[in-house]
Formats: C-alpha cells, structure tokens, sequence
C-alpha cells in the first residue's frame, strides 16, 4: 500500500502542546495519553498477580500447607485470575488499541475521547475494589471469609462468602463497564473515524482483531454482570436464582458465566493476532499470506466462540443431543484457528527473516499456542474430558493457550512498537535475554502440569499426595524464574523510555510490508495531535 499524507507538519510548535502536570493525565482525552496509562496499569497489575502466582507456587513447592491456610490460597487462586484476565491481559491490549487504532486508520483521536478518559479511570476503581476484596476478612472481622470460589464465582459457595465477595462483584461491575465503554468508543473511531481512501479491507490486522474483540466484549459482558447482580440480589435480597434451597438452580449461572467466559478466550486471544499480522510480514520481509482469509477466519472465530460455552460443563450432566453438539462445535474451533496459523507460516516461507526479539516472539507464539490447541482438542472429546477435568491438565492447557496465546503477543507488540512510542531503540541483546529466559521458564513451570494432571492431580487444592512432588519441584522452580525475567522486562521499558539510540519513522526495514497503516508516517515519537489533516491512502 502506497500512502501519501497531507499533512507536512505535525509538529507542536504551531498548535497547543500537551497540558503540564498531573492535570495532563487525570483529564486527558488524548488516545495517546490513555493508552500509555492503560499500559502502565496493566504493568503494575502484571506484577500485582504475578506476585500471587509467585505465592501460590510457593505453597505448592511441597506437599502440606506450607504459608497460610486453604481459604487464604484459594483467594490467591480467584484473585491472580481475575488480576490477570481483567487487570492485565485485557487493559494492555486496551493500551495497545488506543495508542496504535487512531494512528493506523488516519484518524485524529479516538471517536469519543471522554468516554475514553472514563473507560480507562473506571480501572483503578475496580482494582481498589478487588483489593479490598482480599483485605475484607482483615478490615471488617466477623463478616465472613475470603472469596475462594476461583475465578469462576460458583454457588453456593459464592451465596455463601463473606463481604469480600460483594467486592468482587461490584469489582466486575466497574470492569465490565469500562470494557464496553472502551468496547463501543473503538468499533465507532473503526466505522467513522477512517481517513479517506482507508477501506474496511485496507485495514491493518490489528484494527481488525480490536474489531471483532470490541464486538464480542459488548455481546457478553453484559451476560455477566446480570449474572453477578442475580448472584447479588441471591446474597442480600431474599431472591433464590441460583440457591437450590430456595428452589434456584446453580447451574442457571454456569452457563450465564461460561457465556461470557469462552467467549472471554478469544477476546485475550484476538488482539495477539492481530500483532502477529503485522510482525510476522515485516521480519519476513513478505506481505501477509491470506489477509482476507485471516479477516474471515477472526471473524468466523468470533461467532462461533460465541455458541460452544458448555463444554467447560461436561459433568453436570447435560443431555446427549447437548453435550455431541458442544463437542463437535468445539471441535470445529480448531479449523479456523489452524487456518489462521498455517497463513503466518506460508508468510514466513521463503521470506527473507531476520529473528529480532518481536519475531522471536511470534514464532514462538505459533509453536506454543499449536501445542495449546492439540491439548484443547483433548479437552473437547467428551470422554477423555471427563478425566481430565479440574485437573491440573487444564491448568496447563489455558496457560499454554493464554501466555502465549495472549502474553506472548503483547510483548511481540510492546517490543514492536516501544521504538515509535518513545522515540528510541530498546537493547535487542536485553530484548533476546528476556525472551528466551521468559520462554524457557515458562515452560519448566507448565509443561510439567500436563503430567501432574494425567496422573490425576486435582486444581485449586492447597495440598497434595506425595507422588505429584517432582513435578511439583520443577513447577515452582520453573515459576520463580518466569516471574524474575519480568524484572528484566521492567528494566527494559525503564532504559528504553530514558534514553537510548534514536528511533527512525521507521524502525524496522520490512515496515511497510504486509498490511501497514498509516502510523509509520508519523514520527517516532508521533506528535501529541497526530494527524492535523485527514492523510489520503491510495
């Protein structure tokens, strides 16, 4: 794609610059601005739940309760969850949608700034939330225990908690508005806010993948948080939806949750692809394979994410007609997916690649998810299921389906992208570092959970029999060390944001091959106002 731009000076000499101090930050509506305190957030989180992580690796480094009691675990548990889902994975993608959306489709800003202040500053409410959540048991003695239910909240036992869980719930409330907010403000800048010329099918993958992300958030995050007030008005209000001695059905919120919680995969999922559509073509040196097939399998992923939830549910006995029927739908899940992974591999074919740390990412995002979805497949076939369940099986399958799958793709972005955010060059020997010691940690800590899990070590239990020791060992070791290579991560961010060699327009060589937008025409730092004029696409 050819791109010729109208605007010849975006400098801020003949404009107004940012505004100064914290009022910059607390009022600003610049898409620029936000998706840097998106992605500052979503650090901070990223070591908030890994420090759980790190806690509930300890606890399980040997068999016997080790640091603290069964219920303060399991709070652990459902906290790291949530953390890392709606705190981490989620707000960075967020980030990533509003600094590059607006820069890439030519637009000024995002379509309605204000909204977007208030999308991003409804985060930390929630995460204020979710803390005192934890704290609850110790601030407010003789109001219950700590919410242990895992992520999922299941009655009875989420009927039954303490305060803490009200605070989880409103938690979510504040989560689930600020991701339809941000949901609706990116899908309108998508449909209105395009520069002249930048047809739907001129789009970079990325835009695409927030697209269909922003679309399935609106579908079902509203599908939880009715479910969530239902559970509400079941604690404080006398109402019995899911309490079975009132004549309700705990079931009822199995499905409303999973609802929104398969569909939830692929909102982690869809925004790493769409990095992995514009890093794999520019190190490649080749234009993406299949671009419209990819745009239609993103979409036809979408859908039918949307319509195989209950078999996250084989064991409550559904019928026989139900349970072939999410099978086989499950199933057909794999088609598209293997689709989409054999394009990134024909764009590599034959391509003039060199191996800098986003590409080594993106390779290693191929590799690892397909080992995921061979496992997931696994976990589709009702019978082999039936064992597998609330093992530790799935605990490494979704970590092997969500790190790589969804992490992995917002480092290959951040380390892609960080040039033209900060105007300077990260250390590539430190960027190369950070992968393979992130890589193989990684899968010291995982790869030994599928063997725990086969010889029938349940999930979300503080203690253990003594024959899941070994692997338990090499688990936490394997955690310990993936947790210290995001210190390096840090310091890279740190290092990179003071200083370094200065960053070109265009940072890497094969930018403007694939599908690129119209953000490398800008400078690297872009200017506070990106585009004065709409630039033309041709």
């Amino acid at each position: 794609m050819s791109v010729a731009t109208a605007h010849d000076d975006h400098h801020d000499s003949h404009d107004h610059g940012p505004p100064k101090g914290w009022q910059r930050w607390v009022y600003s509506t610049n898409h620029k601005d936000i998706g840097t305190m998106y992605l500052f957030f979503a650090l901070f989180m990223l070591f908030f739940g890994g420090a759980m992580a790190m806690y509930i690796r300890a606890e399980l480094f040997m068999p016997g309760v080790q640091l603290a009691n069964p219920d303060f675990y399991n709070n652990m548990v459902t906290d790291h969850a949530l953390v890392m889902v709606f705190g981490m994975v989620m707000p960075a993608a967020a980030g990533m949608a509003n600094w590059m959306i607006p820069l890439m489709i030519g637009a000024p800003d995002m379509a309605l700034p204000r909204l977007n202040n208030l999308s991003f500053w409804l985060l930390p409410a929630a995460a204020i939330m979710l803390i005192l959540s934890i704290l609850a048991p110790y601030l407010f003695p003789g109001t219950g225990g700590p919410v242990n239910t895992g992520w999922t909240l299941l009655p009875p036992l989420s009927i039954q908690n303490g305060i803490g869980m009200d605070f989880t719930i409103f938690a979510i409330h504040m989560l689930g508005i600020s991701s339809i907010l941000a949901s609706i403000n990116i899908v309108t800048t998508i449909l209105n806010m395009r520069a002249p010329t930048m047809t739907m099918m001129k789009m970079p993958l990325f835009v695409w993948a927030w697209f269909f992300t922003a679309l399935l958030l609106i579908a079902v995050m509203p599908v939880l948080a009715g479910a969530v007030t239902m559970l509400l008005f079941d604690r404080h209000f006398g109402t019995s939806f899911f309490d079975a001695a009132g004549g309700g059905d705990p079931i009822l919120f199995q499905h409303l949750f999973w609802f929104f919680g398969h569909p939830e995969v692929y909102v982690l999922l869809l925004p790493s692809i769409g990095v992995l559509g514009l890093v794999i073509p520019t190190f490649a040196r080749k234009p993406l394979f299949g671009y419209k097939a990819l745009v239609y399998g993103m979409g036809v992923l979408a859908v039918l994410g949307m319509v195989v939830w209950a078999h996250h549910q084989y064991t409550i006995g559904m019928s026989l007609w139900a349970t072939n029927y999410f099978m086989i739908g499950t199933i057909l899940i794999s088609i598209p997916v293997g689709l989409m992974l054999m394009n990134f591999i024909f764009t590599m074919w034959r391509g003039s690649m060199t191996f800098e740390t986003p590409m080594l990412f993106g390779i290693a995002i191929i590799l690892m998810f397909s080992f995921a979805g061979v496992t997931g497949v696994m976990l589709a076939v009702v019978p082999a299921d039936m064992q597998y369940h609330d093992t530790m099986f799935v605990v490494a399958h979704f970590h092997y389906a969500l790190i790589p799958g969804a992490v992995f793709g917002l480092y290959a972005g951040v380390f892609y992208w960080l040039p033209k955010w900060t105007g300077h060059m990260y250390d590539e020997r430190l960027g190369k570092i950070f992968f393979w010691w992130t890589t193989i940690s990684f899968n010291i800590t995982f790869f030994p959970q599928h063997f725990s899990g086969l010889a029938g070590m349940p999930r979300r239990i503080v203690d253990y029999s003594i024959q899941y020791t070994e692997f338990n060992v090499i688990s936490s070791i394997g955690g310990f060390l993936f947790g210290l290579s995001h210190l390096l991560f840090l310091y890279i961010i740190i290092q990179t944001i003071r200083g370094g060699q200065k960053a070109p327009d265009k940072p890497w060589e094969g930018s403007q091959i694939g599908t690129p937008g119209l953000e490398w025409t800008l400078p690297s730092p872009p200017p506070f106002h990106s585009f004065t004029q709409a630039p033309v696409v041709k």
